[in-house]
């Protein structure tokens, strides 16, 4: 699990392309403190696992279903990435859930100033702006971000100076492509919310006298203390 909150950028140094994959070493310093092999570090916001360590960088495997669904496929020698890593049992929770498990990409299509603040506005398919709601949260390129307006195509939000200049958006322009995450919390609560609306009957048993199919009510919720 990561938390959005941006350790450092790393530089690509050497992109090797299989036929549906690819392996990545990342220039790093930060982040290769107390890491070792088998551990996690997102990449722009993808959860990779290290397979190679050095004093200043580390490699990663990228795997076919990855490249379809990130930015990472169009990463060059040279380029910057974001970079987290996973976080530890006492460490602060500085952002929001994270999974690295990136939903699918979208295309910046205007970037202004407004003050200190930059407003980036984004633009993705109906199935992600599903999950986007004004005020919550969403990762761009691995970073966690607040919602602060939401059209029925797109949605923008705000970055002070700081978040700028210390992650990838410094470098990110209109017509650029971002990796995105939603907020795994509302994925879960549909998900719970359908299975007990659909068809099937669902039983949840919870004494010897009480089993609820398909149905629960407020009455059943205040018995057993919600």
């Amino acid at each position: 699990m990561f938390t959005g909150i941006i350790e450092e950028t790393g530089t690509v140094e050497e992109i090797k392309h299989g036929r549906h994959s690819a392996v990545l070493t990342i220039k790093a310093s930060k982040v290769l403190e107390n890491t070792k092999l088998g551990d996690s570090i997102a990449v722009n916001g993808i959860c990779l696992t290290v397979t190679n360590i050095s004093k200043d960088h580390f490699c990663a495997d990228v795997m076919h279903e990855t490249l379809n669904r990130s930015s990472l496929a169009s990463l060059a020698r040279g380029n910057i990435v974001n970079l987290e890593r996973a976080m530890s049992s006492d460490g602060r929770f500085g952002g929001h859930i994270v999974s690295g498990h990136v939903d699918g990409t979208g295309k910046i299509i205007k970037v202004r100033r407004d003050d200190t603040a930059i407003w980036y506005t984004v633009q993705t398919a109906p199935e992600i702006m599903h999950y986007i709601v004004e005020k919550g949260s969403v990762t761009i390129d691995g970073i966690s971000l607040t919602v602060a307006r939401v059209s029925q195509n797109d949605f923008s939000i705000s970055a002070i100076p700081h978040t700028v200049s210390a992650t990838v958006l410094k470098i990110r322009r209109e017509g650029d492509i971002v990796n995105l995450e939603t907020d795994i919390i509302g994925k879960y609560v549909e998900k719970f919310i359908g299975s007990v609306n659909n068809e099937n009957k669902i039983s949840i048993t919870c004494d010897s006298q009480d089993t609820v199919h398909n149905r629960i009510t407020e009455d059943f919720l205040i018995k057993y203390g919600f």
